[in-house]
């Protein structure tokens, strides 16, 4: 059998899941896609491996294998939409129909619900199967409030209510994390997106561990409870003021260096998780491949270098692919790989950046200053983007609706 280099990678650490980065319904049609512009000698290969990550008609019966759960956001969201916009037409059409006196937006946010409980439809039987441990979807907050604790608030109660397996995605931002000291406190599942650096880690574990003691303490049933907390890693390096404070200070870092450094910032968060025995575990995104045409030669730090340990991965659908056509090219893993350090030269030149310092520091941030971090403000722009891209859609449908009943 021929084994995809995410089957490899979960045979390094028996506790390491490989999750799905977007909506569930896009999976089949993507799949068949990516089949289709395979290399000749690849294609039944790369069928039988899509087919073992994810088959909705038999993921009752892989409980362990493949995709173990979901994480979705606004911009995936859209895409689930787009890839079937007659489809989704009539569904917002029905639910505007069901709703008549409801605005736009709130069919919008309708909408948004819709495609998280098919989603979650489709891994139930994988939750059942598992007693709750994997089969978990992640719906989110909407992300143009991350700072407004009532709006997340109502949010999650409406993600909460979609069904058993959703789990509620909250940004890390102050407000946020008081957010999932609450839901922890309830027995709800949370997933903290929008997260870079170690400050906001521990924030996130020192809120996931008050909600426990909380539930503990009220006699919550913590049995189906589960805390991820996601490093968008190369956003870290690639989106913030990495680049342009190294350059004002004449301080030359490579795109290795900047690797090393994200990929420093994930491990001491893991390591402190490992020394307190914390139930969270860190959700690792934002991955890439890289190609060199000179050497044709491939690699995925962000996935070689923690190979061996526990962690969650999840995957875009375009990084699948590209790992599929890279595959030859990576090599094996190293299940030793967690354990590896960031050389002390590369780790004293990027700390000399007033950004890598709040992203690597145990105090490198308060909670006030989680929202004004570089790779935090464009991120936070880009699924504000997409929001209303998908407002902007469901609107044009609501006008026509309601024009037509008129």
């Amino acid at each position: 059998m021929n084994l995809h280099v995410l089957e490899k990678l979960a045979q390094t650490n028996p506790d390491c899941e490989i999750w799905w980065d977007s909506s569930p319904i896009v999976y089949e049609q993507w799949a068949l896609k990516t089949i289709s512009e395979a290399p000749k000698d690849k294609k039944a290969v790369w069928a039988e491996q899509l087919d073992r990550l994810f088959d909705p008609a038999t993921v009752e019966a892989k409980a362990t294998a493949g995709f173990r759960g979901v994480t979705t956001n606004p911009s995936l969201s859209l895409q689930a939409i787009l890839s079937d916009p007659e489809y989704w037409t009539g569904e917002i059409r029905r639910i505007i129909a069901e709703n008549p006196m409801d605005n736009a937006e709130q069919i919008y946010w309708k909408t948004y619900l819709e495609t998280v409980r098919r989603g979650a439809e489709m891994m139930r039987p994988l939750f059942e199967k598992s007693a709750g441990k994997y089969g978990w979807l992640s719906g989110q907050v909407d992300p143009r409030f991350l700072s407004d604790l009532d709006r997340m608030r109502e949010n999650a109660a409406d993600l909460m209510a979609v069904a058993p397996n959703v789990m509620v995605k909250v940004p890390g931002t102050k407000e946020g994390y008081e957010l999932i000291e609450e839901l922890t406190a309830q027995g709800v599942s949370t997933n903290n997106t929008a997260s870079f650096t170690v400050s906001q880690y521990v924030a996130c574990m020192n809120a996931v561990s008050s909600g426990l003691q909380t539930a503990k303490a009220n006699g919550i049933d913590l049995s189906k409870w589960r805390s991820v907390i996601t490093h968008m890693s190369a956003r870290l390096g690639n989106v913030g003021d990495l680049a342009w404070q190294a350059e004002e200070r004449g301080i030359e870092i490579t795109p290795e260096e900047i690797l090393f450094g994200e990929l420093a910032v994930i491990k001491r968060a893991y390591r402190l998780l490992q020394e307190k025995n914390h139930p969270s575990k860190m959700l690792m995104c934002s991955m890439r491949v890289k190609h060199d045409d000179a050497t044709d030669e491939a690699s995925s730090w962000h996935i070689q270098k923690l190979a061996g340990g526990d962690f969650v991965y999840t995957c875009p659908p375009s990084y699948i692919a590209e790992l599929m056509q890279q595959e030859d090219r990576l090599g094996d893993f190293d299940e030793q790989a967690v354990n590896e350090d960031i050389s002390e030269e590369t780790l004293s030149k990027l700390l000399k950046l007033p950004y890598y310092r709040q992203a690597y520091n145990f105090d490198g941030m308060t909670p006030d200053e989680f929202s004004q971090f570089g790779a935090f403000i464009t991120t936070a722009s880009e699924f504000a983007i997409a929001t209303r891209k998908t407002i902007d859609f469901v609107a044009r449908i609501y006008v026509d609706a309601k024009q037509q009943a008129a």
